[in-house]
């Protein structure tokens, strides 16, 4: 009655996403199989949850479209132009999960843009599609987070390619942007990228390492890409899935919200021809 993707039974991971959804206790039930509940009532269950979250367009006017590349191949996008005060916040790889960290997207109506490397998918599967009912989208981070810079062309067509298979295998949606590992890339990855049916490259104005240390040492540290302080309208922030997810994000939303910005869905901000969801 419920297909198979990924190794996982759907059903199953509609019930681990509930039970994780509502008592942080992710790990110890994201597999297990259904005993007991009517199956019906089960479906209405699994479509509450799996129900996804759209986010506010912006307001008329008050950002710049990012515009195709002249050569036909996907753009390669770091910063929104924009005169509202957000901050878009993405979060790459996927290695590790906090269950809580689901409840604070979910209460607090995080926009949150996922990039996904689909070597986590079987172990942690279920865990994206609870990410994916709060309102985060599954994007292309490769298969193996690996330099895409020095390989050859199948090289990368087995890493973007497989990718985006594996994702819309499990998670019903084709990815349509890339974010390369380590923000390596050139020519031949753009035009692998078009091939494999994305839009566009995103990148980062500025990186946030959270559970780890910035190039200067530091623990925690937020570092813009131009070397200023602070956020500035149309940043997209780079994240990590690592230990502690929840409290991180608690800390740099507090930051984004003392700094009078507020996080927003890059996809918004981004139209249809560059994957993204607004017109033009």
């Amino acid at each position: 009655m419920f297909a198979m993707r990924g190794g996982f039974p759907l059903l199953s991971s509609a019930v681990a996403a509930v039970l994780a959804v509502a008592a942080g206790v992710w790990p110890s039930v994201r597999v297990q199989a259904v005993n007991g509940p009517d199956v019906e009532e089960m479906k209405a269950e699994y479509r509450t949850v799996f129900s996804d979250r759209s986010w506010p367009a912006p307001a008329p006017g008050s950002w710049t479209l990012p515009q195709p590349s002249a050569d036909g191949l996907p753009p390669v996008i770091s910063r929104i132009e924009t005169q509202e005060k957000v901050v878009f916040l993405t979060i790459d790889d996927g290695y590790e999960y906090d269950a809580e960290f689901v409840e604070i997207v979910r209460q607090e109506k995080v926009p949150i843009l996922t990039f996904l490397t689909s070597v986590y998918i079987p172990q942690h599967g279920p865990y994206f599609w609870a990410l994916k009912s709060a309102g985060s989208r599954m994007e292309n981070h490769s298969v193996n987070h690996k330099n895409l810079g020095v390989l050859g062309p199948e090289g990368q067509r087995q890493e973007i390619c497989g990718a985006s298979d594996k994702i819309e295998e499990q998670y019903g949606r084709r990815p349509t942007i890339f974010r390369p590992p380590f923000g390596s890339y050139n020519d031949t990855t753009r035009q692998v990228v078009k091939e494999c049916g994305m839009k566009s490259v995103l990148l980062w104005s500025a990186e946030y390492y959270n559970g780890t240390t910035s190039p200067q040492g530091v623990r925690d540290a937020f570092v813009r890409g131009d070397g200023g302080q602070g956020f500035k309208p149309g940043d997209i922030i780079l994240m990590h899935y690592r230990k502690g997810l929840a409290a991180q994000m608690r800390t740099i939303l507090g930051w984004i919200r003392e700094q009078g910005f507020k996080p927003a869905a890059v996809e918004n901000y981004l139209p249809e021809s560059l994957g993204g969801n607004a017109k033009g």
